[in-house]
């Protein structure tokens, strides 16, 4: 890649070190609400607790400490409720947030580190425990989203801009520090991936290896090539995700939660999501159709499970139908037969897949209120579209000779038939009256979606 539209910088041409690298590339063509940090939005009040400043504060054993991916976070946040809004409130408070984390920098070889003010030892992962100050590859990947992201903002003063290029420039020096000197955040494992640590650990191949941290790095990396155009940053984007997709089969836990780190393969309720979501938007920054696919797995491995305030609409089919009740390590606990003369409508309040089995509704009203019934169409699915994921560039399927295809939109429906394999591209992926459909975006179906049983890969 180039270096078109860059300007000066004095970060090294080149890498000093080498990884495994699949051709992944930084997609600089992506609409700005898929770009990185723009939909998380930050209130213009919070219950966060903040000082006089209005800095983003972290309270851990009785004191009150800087957090460095708070406060970078909090910033992001505060950019993306300017972009929304327009209000320099919210562009003031992110560069608050900015200058602390600027301010309390750590210099080493010509790098720029933030330092956790601290002493931390996880309460759950054996091995993590610091003493301050210590260092995240979380933090110094963030950083370069928040920095990059003011450089490039007309609404920031020009040479307030070229202050926060420099930072940018000096977090970007830490991604390369590589060959094991203190402090350090980057490292390969035996396979001779590249890793960018959230909790690096002497030596560099026992670190927890933990993914959403390292996810959030490389939405920084694909932030600061926007800004830059520098090769170096895009050898390490395509380097993170060649790490990701190669220890993809370690993130996943088919059928359930996927794992928070590779070391300890604990599943994780509250980053599960994360990981699909982040999956997701790097597809879209690298329009890697494999990352697509890896977000879809995570996502039907254990959909969402609120059906939000007002629930989902259930239609039960006439006939029998087994309601269940479960522990909490899914075992079943109880069961009873509905018998319905006649299809029924009930509300669940939640979708969510049972551990150990497969997707139920918890119904919420009408005669099963209180149980569990599988999800099966036609005999119990939820009405309405659910689980939607959004695909740029739109990926790639075909429909298979001699197919006859049943097309919906809304409450139409039609059919069409392929009398040999044809190729189409869809972009939206979700679950539409309880079967996992697609929405193609070319041929006859344009417009339409398709149940995905019906498409064969592209």
């Amino acid at each position: 890649m180039g270096r078109q539209g860059s300007v000066e910088t004095t970060v090294p041409a080149g890498l000093p070190f080498t990884f495994g690298t699949h051709g992944f590339r930084c997609v600089l063509d992506v609409p700005d609400a898929m770009r990185p940090w723009r939909d998380r939005v930050a209130p213009r009040e919070d219950a966060g607790t903040h000082d006089r400043d209005g800095v983003r504060m972290f309270r851990w054993n009785g004191g009150l400490h800087d957090h460095p991916v708070g406060q970078i976070q909090y910033g992001l946040e505060n950019l993306a409720a300017y972009r929304r809004t327009g209000d320099a409130f919210f562009l003031d408070r992110a560069r608050a947030q900015a200058g602390r984390v600027v301010e309390r920098r750590h210099e080493r070889r010509g790098a720029w580190f933030f330092p956790y003010p601290f002493d931390f030892t996880h309460a759950v992962h054996t091995g993590i425990s610091y003493e301050a100050p210590w260092y995240s590859g979380m933090a110094q990947g963030e950083a370069l989203s928040l920095f990059a992201q003011l450089a490039q903002l007309p609404a920031v003063p020009a040479a307030a801009r070229e202050r926060y290029r420099r930072a940018a420039d000096g977090a970007f020096r830490s991604l390369l520090a590589g060959n094991g000197e203190q402090p350090w955040v980057v490292a390969r494992d035996g396979a001779g991936h590249l890793w960018i640590h959230e909790y690096p650990i002497d030596p560099p191949g026992t670190s927890d290896h933990t993914y959403n941290g390292f996810m959030f790095a490389a939405l920084g990396l694909w932030d600061y090539y926007a800004l830059t155009r520098s090769p170096p940053a895009a050898d390490l984007f395509d380097g993170s995700l060649t790490t990701l997709t190669a220890n993809f089969r370690a993130l996943r836990n088919p059928r359930w939660l996927s794992h928070y780190c590779r070391t300890h393969a604990i599943p994780t309720k509250s980053y599960h999501p994360v990981h699909v979501t982040l999956l997701r938007q790097l597809s879209w920054l690298s329009g890697s159709e494999l990352l697509a696919v890896q977000s879809d797995l995570l996502m039907d491995d254990y959909p969402p499970p609120s059906l939000g305030p007002e629930g989902g609409p259930v239609h039960l089919a006439e006939g029998a139908h087994t309601l269940l009740r479960f522990d909490d390590g899914g075992a079943v606990t109880a069961t009873r037969t509905l018998e319905l003369a006649r299809p029924a409508r009930a509300t669940a309040s939640h979708r969510i897949r049972i551990e150990g089995q497969d997707v139920h509704y918890l119904l919420a009203d009408g005669p099963g209120a209180g149980w569990y019934v599988a999800e099966r169409y036609p005999a119990a699915y939820l009405r309405g579209e659910w689980c939607a994921s959004d695909h740029r560039p739109a990926r790639r399927a075909r429909f298979r000779a001699g197919v006859s295809v049943v097309c919906r939109r809304g409450s139409d429906e039609r059919t069409v038939t392929y009398p040999r394999d044809t190729p189409v591209h869809y972009d939206r992926r979700a679950l539409v009256d309880g079967r996992m459909m697609l929405r193609a975006t070319d041929g006859d179906a344009k417009g339409w979606w398709v149940p995905g049983s019906q498409l064969l890969a592209g």
